[in-house]
């Protein structure tokens, strides 16, 4: 059975929870994904997703862009251990309702893993069955 180690992203987007919402968007963009962690030193205090974007820019002229990611993130965000199977990380993610779930290992963010990877790794499965 496949863990999350096996199907998460090590390349991990991270900003400050002092940065704008326009870094964070740049950023994202820039790497191909839908979140970027936000870090202080070592420690996840949150994640701002493209979801939060959204929210951010609606019905704001500018200043949503100027915004911090501190007021438009989720702060202290679910994580998942890496040594998790790829079902519990799928089960954590429709609970919660939730694309993007950071993963840790002895407490430290090693990567992020996203709906994504979960249905690549699901549909490698099923065709290799066939």
């Amino acid at each position: 059975m496949a863990t999350v180690r096996d199907v998460m992203s090590t390349d991990l987007v991270t900003v400050g929870p002092n940065d704008t919402v326009q870094l964070a968007a740049s950023r994202m963009y820039g790497s191909g994904t839908g979140s970027t962690l936000v870090m202080e030193g070592e420690r996840l205090i949150g994640i701002f997703t493209e979801r939060d974007i959204v929210k951010a820019l609606a019905g704001t002229s500018d200043a949503g862009r100027s915004s911090t990611v501190a007021g438009r993130m989720t702060p202290d965000p679910q994580v998942i251990e890496a040594t998790a199977t790829v079902g519990a990380a799928l089960d954590r993610m429709l609970e919660g309702a939730f694309r993007h779930l950071p993963v840790v290992e002895d407490g430290r963010v090693v990567g992020v893993v996203s709906m994504r990877d979960l249905a690549d790794e699901l549909s490698r499965r099923e065709l290799t069955r066939r």
